[in-house]
């Protein structure tokens, strides 16, 4: 397989930890590319010209962060990250930390093309105001950090969304505001597929 990422997409780091959740890192060629420089190997894999994508043993292109991970548990269960047992409560959790992903994103992008003063735009006010609920909502559901072997698929998404956040955007603080969410994240970015894929932008 294929993956095709850079060091700052907080999607493509959600592959590589599942993947190495998985113990499936020696069976991926990491291709590093700058999707913004149309980079002529990531736009036939993805015309769309966006990270990450994986490229399967078979010759099959996926695009979108949660569909490849969706598509690694399937194709090799034998660590799931989509427990049947419990899987509405799983994907709950990898929706809110998927928009809180998509919200510091946008913004990310939006201040780079165009100034901070974006925020003070509609949509970029409604994104800030989209951030906080997610963090109060997160904070109010996620107790403990998780113990088990594997980490589960909404663990893993709200865990990268909040070190995006760290990231990014610093002055969001939430770790100051949001005590409780801050010792859960702690506890899981411990693990070593955690320490293994942090942000750099080297």
């Amino acid at each position: 397989m294929e993956l095709y990422l850079n060091a700052t997409s907080p999607y493509a780091r959600l592959v590589r930890i599942v993947l190495l959740e998985q113990g499936l890192s020696e069976a991926v060629t990491l291709k590093w590319c700058d999707p913004w420089a149309d980079d002529p190997a990531l736009l036939k894999a993805n015309p769309a010209g966006r990270i990450p994508v994986l490229i399967t043993e078979e010759g099959t292109t996926l695009s979108e962060s949660m569909l490849i991970a969706v598509y690694l548990d399937s194709a090799y269960p034998e660590k799931p990250m989509l427990p049947l047992s419990h899987l509405a409560e799983v994907l709950h959790v990898a929706g809110l930390g998927q928009n809180l992903m998509e919200a510091a994103f946008t913004t990310v992008i939006a201040r780079k093309h165009n100034g901070n003063e974006v925020d003070n735009s509609v949509l970029g006010a409604r994104r800030l105001r989209a951030i906080q609920r997610l963090l109060n909502q997160l904070n109010s559901e996620l107790g403990e950090a998780p113990t088990a072997s594997t980490l589960c698929l909404g663990e893993i998404a709200a865990a990268v969304a909040l070190d995006y956040l760290a990231f990014r955007l610093p002055e969001v603080a939430w770790q100051e505001t949001y005590r409780p969410l801050a010792s859960w994240h702690q506890g899981v970015i411990t693990r070593s597929s955690f320490q293994a894929t942090a942000f750099t932008t080297s």
